[in-house]
Parts: structure tokens; C-alpha cells; sequence
């Protein structure tokens, strides 16, 4: 399968499979480790001395005397990583951007301004013709389209949101917009370059052609806005904020139970509301559905604003656990809302091994995360290693790859180009 030399110990439906990425925070970098999780080899070029900027995300922890960013030991791992003053500038620097793009499958980037480093993406193709090239910023490159002084603002994951039009429509419609936690259009962003960069490398299999991919963050934040621009082309209608609960349809919502838990409970159609009256014990001929969910103007009804309060007051009169099993024998949607501790200590992650230990890099001892997903019958992921210390795989990279001696990586270090 491996007909290169690889650093990794091969694995998963991506193993043969070589990504360099370059940049920090948080859609590329999280969208490599993904692809590292089920078996690509990623290279991930940081600068030396300050590195990715996911390393300085608070919250820490502190371990042995040793302090890590929580983000950091859960997001980068399984990564290669290695310091290089990314300048194309400097001809040594050159030499081996040029030869890792020789040896890679994928280069991605989300560090926008490419030119000023020399970056080109014409030039890396006559490098490897077969090359996959990604871009991810927040407003996409004007190659692609767009008003060119839009394409080179700067952006982070609130402005995607704020762009695309999604930050308006969260939270309540008497308060100001909340900005989705965490990350939202950062990890939506990510999957997004998950779907180009496999369709790309797919499309390379086939015809042997590489390509560029343009991933702006506002456009994957705008393909999750479900009917939003259509309900304003179709029907000039604009959406507003509504908070947790639906105006279309009833129960959804997040309600309290009496021990002080809050439990998100959703119906939705006719037969699971149908499901949802008879599981609560209400009069489904006085509460029925076309007179109280089928539509914005029954659940805005007197009849319908009834029907909220008794959920509210059935709801209050049973503790979180029973609302969840009385649901749960009705099949009806319904979970409480977990924190981080109870979603570790939940029973259903466990049984479905999604907390995992490995090793981390920085603290060097073993931390407990999130696991891989999503399962695989034949080919699953693993974590082979834990987040890398910044430059922990430079000169093995350098010698194993591109044939480096001791004698001139001395000298790249001396420069303080690695």
C-alpha cells in the first residue's frame, strides 16, 4: 500500500495518505487531525519558537509542572509536527517545502495571505501535478469570486457567523444574537474541508490531476441554514430569532424537570407527537395535533399556549431520569442537557468506548479525551500519539523524507529556519 517511506505506523482507511498543512485556529488544523485520526500522515509546519496559535488556547492544565492548553491535547493529535519559517524566500526553505510537496498527497493552509511568503499555487503544481491544494479563510480567495477586498479581511469563527447569517438567528428574539459555543463555524468549517479534500484526492486517483480547493468559512457556516435564504427568495420572508423552542411545531423546547435538571424534549410530525400525548397521559382528541402543532398559528393558539403550559407543569413534576425513561418507552426525542462531567460519567459514551487515554506529548503522561468518530467496522481509526511538542518530529521528518544529514540540519538551525 505504502510505496514511500512513512513516519506513521500505518492504519486505517487513510493510511498511504500524506497531508503537510500550515497555519493555527481551529477549521484546518482540526480537519487534518481528523484525517490523521483514521490514518493520514500529517505533517503539520509550524513556526519555530511560537507555533500553532491552538497551543496559547485557554483553558490549561497543569501536569507535572508541566502546563498544556486542554484544547491543544485533545485537537492535535496524532500529528508530525515541524518548525520551519514558512518563507519560500529562502532558498534552503524552498528546497524542503518543495520536496515535502514532492512526498504529499494534500497541502493545506489557512494562513490567507500566501504571496507575501512566496506561495503559489500554480508553482506547487508544477512541483506535484497530482498535488491537492486547500485553502480555508474566512471569506473565501478571490480566485474563486468575490469582491477582493472582502476575500483579504481577516475572520475568525464569530465573523463567519456573523457573515453567513446564522449568528442572527441564535438565541432569544428579546436579546442580542449568542454566538454559537465553541467554535461553531470554526468545526463546521472543518468538515467542510474533510469533504473537499477527499473528493479532491478521490478525483487524483481517477485522473491523476490535482486541484485546488477554496473553503471559505462563511459558505460552509450558510450550507447548515436549512430553508433560511429560501424562506426569503420564495416567500419574502425573513427568519428571526425564535430561542430554543420551535413556532412551528410543539413540544420542542428545553424544559426543567423538579430536580432542577434541564432536559431537551423534541416532537416533531404527527406520529411522534401522537406518541408524545399518549405518552404523558394528555386527551389526544382535545389536545390533537392539527389544533395545536401543525403549523405557526396552532402553536401560537390559545389552545396551543395550553398545551405548552402543561408540558412545562408535566415536566416540572418528574425528575430528569423519569422524563428521559417515559420518553425513552414512548420513543419520543428526549435528553438531558449534559455537562462535561456527566457526559463522562454517562453509560452510553462509555459503552461506546468514546473516552480514550493516550499519551500526551507535552505533559508526558497519560490524559483521558474524546475518542474516534466515526466507527468503523474494518478500517477504524486510533490515536497513535498524543499532541506533539512544538518541532518534535522536524529532524526525523528532514532525515527520513527528504534525506537530511546532521551536518545540514545543524546549519538550518543555526539560521533559524527550523
Amino acid at each position: 500500500m505504502r510505496d514511500r517511506t512513512f513516519i506513521i505506523p500505518e492504519f486505517g482507511p487513510l493510511a498511504g495518505m500524506r497531508i503537510i498543512d500550515s497555519g493555527s485556529l481551529i477549521a484546518m488544523p482540526f480537519a487534518a487531525t481528523m484525517l490523521a485520526d483514521f490514518g493520514a500522515e500529517v505533517i503539520h509546519i509550524e513556526r519555530p519558537g511560537v507555533g500553532d496559535t491552538l497551543r496559547l488556547m485557554a483553558p490549561f492544565a497543569t501536569v507535572n509542572g508541566k502546563k498544556v492548553s486542554t484544547a491543544w491535547a485533545q485537537d492535535a493529535r496524532n500529528k508530525l509536527s515541524m518548525t520551519l519559517e514558512l518563507n519560500l524566500r529562502h532558498e534552503e526553505v524552498k528546497e524542503i517545502f518543495y520536496g515535502l510537496i514532492k512526498e504529499a498527497d494534500v497541502f493545506m493552509e489557512n494562513m490567507v495571505w500566501l504571496e507575501k511568503l512566496g506561495i503559489y499555487d500554480e508553482e506547487l503544481l508544477k512541483v506535484n501535478p497530482k498535488l491537492v491544494i486547500v485553502h480555508v479563510s474566512g471569506l473565501g480567495h478571490k480566485e474563486f469570486g468575490g469582491v477582493p477586498s472582502v476575500c483579504n479581511r481577516a475572520s475568525y469563527d464569530m465573523i463567519g457567523q456573523a457573515f453567513s447569517g446564522w449568528l442572527y438567528l441564535q438565541g432569544d428574539p428579546d436579546r442580542d444574537p449568542s454566538v454559537s459555543k465553541p467554535y461553531t463555524n470554526d468545526f463546521v468549517s472543518a468538515f467542510a474541508v474533510l469533504f473537499g479534500t477527499l473528493s479532491a484526492y478521490i478525483n487524483v486517483q481517477k485522473t491523476g490531476r490535482g486541484q485546488v480547493v477554496d473553503v471559505a468559512q462563511f459558505e460552509a457556516m450558510a450550507q447548515y441554514m436549512c430553508g433560511t435564504y429560501t424562506s426569503y427568495t420564495m416567500a419574502g420572508k425573513i427568519s428571526e430569532r425564535s430561542g430554543n423552542a420551535s413556532p412551528a411545531f410543539q413540544p420542542y423546547n428545553i424544559f426543567k424537570s423538579k430536580d432542577g435538571f434541564l432536559v431537551a424534549l423534541g416532537a416533531f410530525g404527527p406520529g411522534v407527537y401522537k406518541r408524545f400525548i399518549q405518552g404523558v397521559g394528555f386527551d389526544l382528541d382535545y389536545f390533537n395535533y392539527e389544533d395545536c402543532s401543525s403549523g405557526i398559528e396552532a402553536v401560537a393558539s390559545p389552545k396551543g399556549r395550553e398545551l405548552n403550559r402543561k408540558v412545562i407543569e408535566w415536566c416540572a413534576s418528574l425528575t430528569a431520569a423519569e422524563i428521559e425513561r417515559k420518553m425513552e418507552e414512548a420513543r419520543v426525542p428526549c435528553a438531558v442537557l449534559n455537562t462535561a462531567k456527566s457526559a463522562f460519567e454517562n453509560e452510553h459514551f462509555k459503552s461506546r468506548n468514546d473516552w480514550i487515554t493516550y499519551e500526551d506529548q507535552t505533559v508526558e503522561t497519560e490524559i483521558t479525551a474524546f475518542g474516534i468518530a466515526p466507527k468503523m467496522s474494518e478500517t477504524p481509526g486510533k490515536v497513535w500519539r498524543g499532541a506533539p511538542k512544538l518541532g518534535q518530529d522536524t529532524e526525523n521528518i528532514l532525515k527520513t523524507i527528504l534525506g537530511y544529514d546532521d551536518a545540514k540540519i545543524s546549519s538550518l538551525r543555526e539560521k533559524g529556519l527550523i
